[in-house]
């Protein structure tokens, strides 16, 4: 095994904990209603069309068109967007690490480009990055493999010198399947083992 030279990381669920419940918990009486919301209104379904280059006012102007009497909800998606996530920081630690020893660093994300752009400022270590590379803003969502051959690219990676850290298993395995050490992110202690066995700490 060739030992990894630099290092992408998936951001939700990696580095920073993502979660619409965080915020409509504030807004709904119950969880039953707070689940009943996210399973029949704000759908996954409905924001993976932004994580794949939807713009969000598009999005919830669809929404709001269909269930008028849910708006003020519905807009809270987009008004309230820092309120649905938080680091997760023994992961950023490890971030921190990487970069102290001088390891290139890059985001590969599905994410809406609104809803990135919203929360970025909230993460001073997404400055650590060297490219970060949103699945809404090319149109383009894991795990697709262009969207890996764009970050190769675009940054001149060499996939078998890269540790692709990610928390969906299909992502991890795109990404193996196209030369890169891929490493499923189960928690932070995992990770900095795997990061160990991989040369770069």
């Amino acid at each position: 095994m060739a030992t990894s030279k630099a290092a992408v990381f998936d951001l939700g669920g990696v580095l920073i904990h993502w979660d619409p419940r965080l915020l409509y918990r504030k807004l709904l009486p119950t969880e039953a209603a707070v689940e009943q919301f996210l399973s029949t209104v704000c759908t996954p379904e409905w924001n993976a069309q932004q994580d794949a280059g939807r713009p969000l006012d598009e999005g919830i102007a669809e929404l709001v068109t269909r269930l008028p009497d849910q708006a003020a909800l519905i807009e809270a998606w987009r008004d309230r967007v820092a309120e649905m996530v938080h680091p997760i920081s023994d992961s950023v630690e490890l971030l921190g690490e990487l970069r102290e020893r001088d390891v290139p660093l890059y985001v590969l994300s599905n994410w809406g480009t609104d809803e990135f752009e919203a929360i970025r400022g909230l993460f001073p270590f997404l400055a650590w990055f060297r490219g970060i590379l949103i699945s809404g803003s090319v149109r383009l969502v894991k795990p697709d493999p262009q969207i890996f051959a764009l970050l190769v690219r675009e940054h001149q990676l060499h996939p078998a010198q890269v540790a692709f850290i990610d928390d969906h298993p299909p992502n991890v395995a795109a990404a193996r399947r196209l030369g890169f050490q891929s490493v499923l992110f189960t928690s932070p202690a995992d990770l900095r083992q795997e990061l160990v066995r991989l040369g770069l700490l």
